[in-house]
């Protein structure tokens, strides 16, 4: 395989990488709510609308965590971050890389490679963290393990995972922001490499979303709450 082929096929990936991320931030930031607005958990209180609360954000909880997962999958017919790291580290690839995007921007290849080295380095370091060894690399076990065991799959027999969150996502909610974090500067930087796209999703994406949540959020409450067309005062 030339190098305009392998070049192609890793902008598909990432472009793939990009949608997928989009969806994790999505239902990430519309659950970020449900779990730390301290407010909205009083408001829902224990209504009979708190049962529906909880089924909604355990949803999100469990299709963010899907969408993280795809863009970490090992099957050689997915998405693969490691193999997209592995070609990036490839330094003749890589010349190539600075080469072309040299050439489209006008620019020097000293300049491009000063410009492109070190979003690069970055990437690598942070597949890295999450690659058997890395310091990140048992967070990235047991996101796996319940991807496998309750999530993608059912597990009827023994299992590895043990509850730890209130809504039964097994995985502490520390751990996972970091490694949803740290996907999204993946991406962000594989976009600029790549793509010569320039989007934060920090803000530019996951700002929107955060923000709509706020809106969609504060209008939910139990009937507990006065002002409910169901109203119920307490006893």
């Amino acid at each position: 395989m030339d190098f305009d082929e392998e070049l192609e096929q890793m902008k598909v990936a990432v472009k793939a990488a990009e949608d997928e991320i989009m969806q994790a931030v999505m239902f990430h930031e519309s659950w970020k709510p449900t779990a730390y607005d301290e407010e909205l958990q009083v408001r829902m209180g224990n209504s009979y609308a708190t049962h529906t609360f909880h089924i909604v954000r355990h949803a999100l909880r469990r299709e963010m965590l899907l969408a993280l997962m795809r863009i970490w999958d090992t099957n050689k017919q997915a998405l693969r971050m490691s193999a997209i790291a592995d070609k990036l580290r490839n330094d003749e690839f890589f010349d190539d890389l600075v080469a072309v995007r040299a050439k489209s921007r006008g620019s020097s290849t000293i300049d491009m490679r000063e410009a492109l080295e070190s979003k690069r380095d970055k990437v690598i370091e942070l597949v890295r963290k999450y690659s058997e060894n890395g310091d990140g690399f048992a967070v990235f076990q047991r996101v796996k393990t319940l991807r496998h065991e309750q999530l993608a799959h059912r597990q009827i027999g023994p299992t590895k995972m043990k509850p730890t969150n209130a809504d039964g996502a097994n995985v502490p909610d520390k751990e996972i922001e970091v490694f949803h974090n740290d996907t999204a500067e993946i991406v962000r930087l594989l976009l600029s490499v790549v793509h010569a796209t320039a989007f934060d999703i920090a803000s530019d994406g996951a700002g929107v979303y955060e923000h709509h949540a706020k809106f969609f959020w504060a209008a939910a409450r139990g009937e507990r709450t006065e002002g409910h067309p169901n109203y119920m005062p307490p006893a």
